[in-house]
């Protein structure tokens, strides 16, 4: 049975001021609590239903004992429509060091507002994909550890490093021979270029594209050409990033 304590302290990281002022975040779902003690990253509570119990193996040794609950237990304090496994609380892992040197020899993915939770952890997912060495969260991004995002990364919230930046100033204090790519309606038909995977692709809301500052920002726009007969008007976000990525990574 969970502490009334333990609850309300899970109910309190389903908000963004909580979890910024506790440093902490939920994992919900059995996948992604594996995910999450597999990681190495510090866990502070593991509730597990019965079942979920009995399937889960030796944990870390860091790992907090597992507590039982049941599904209506898990269910009332998951973010989850339904929650029948498992949810914990995880500390936010420290922010890693962002060299400006990076972009010269690895390719790094930037988000400028892009506001939506499940497309966040979409990027997220496609950047551990591709190996990238982590995302630079903009003004106006939906936050790395929520909820939403965390269940849309599919276990990659754990592996790939976010940095949160004031996005122009970013870009404006890489060094010169780095270069800067977004996507933009009237650049370059991204299939006819040679591009190797370093320097920065930033991408924007589908919705209001770039902002005026970050646009400012870039050294080459790419754009991808619709097939004839396509009649979308538009791209999400996630779907246009890997379509960039994987041109980057083509040789592969």
């Amino acid at each position: 049975m969970v502490s009334k304590a333990v609850a309300k302290y899970v109910q309190a990281l389903h908000h963004k001021k909580y979890r910024q002022r506790y440093g902490a975040f939920l994992v919900e779902g059995g996948k992604s609590v594996r995910e999450l003690l597999s990681s190495g990253l510090a866990v502070e509570h593991l509730l597990v239903s019965p079942e979920f119990a009995a399937q889960l193996g030796p944990l870390p040794p860091a790992a907090p004992p597992p507590v039982l609950a049941s599904e209506s237990e898990l269910t009332q304090l998951s973010t989850l429509s339904t929650n029948l496994t498992a949810l914990a609380v995880a500390r936010r892992p420290p922010e890693l060091p962002l060299p400006p040197t990076l972009t010269q020899t690895r390719l790094v993915l930037a988000l400028d507002a892009v506001a939506d939770p499940g497309n966040l952890g979409t990027l997220l997912r496609l950047a551990d994909w591709y190996g990238l060495p982590g995302v630079v969260l903009g003004a106006g991004c939906a936050d790395a550890f929520g909820p939403k995002t965390v269940a849309a990364s599919m276990g990659s919230f754990a592996r790939v490093p976010v940095w949160e930046r004031e996005l122009a100033d970013w870009l404006a204090s890489l060094p010169p021979a780095a270069p800067v790519y977004g996507a933009d309606l009237q650049g370059d038909n991204v299939h006819r270029l040679d591009l190797r995977p370093a320097g920065v692709l930033v991408m924007g809301s589908e919705s209001h594209g770039l902002t005026p500052a970050v646009a400012a920002r870039l050294s080459r726009r790419l754009h991808i050409p619709r097939a004839p007969g396509g009649g979308a008007e538009s791209l999400n976000v996630a779907i246009s990033a890997g379509i960039l990525l994987d041109n980057f990574f083509r040789e592969l």
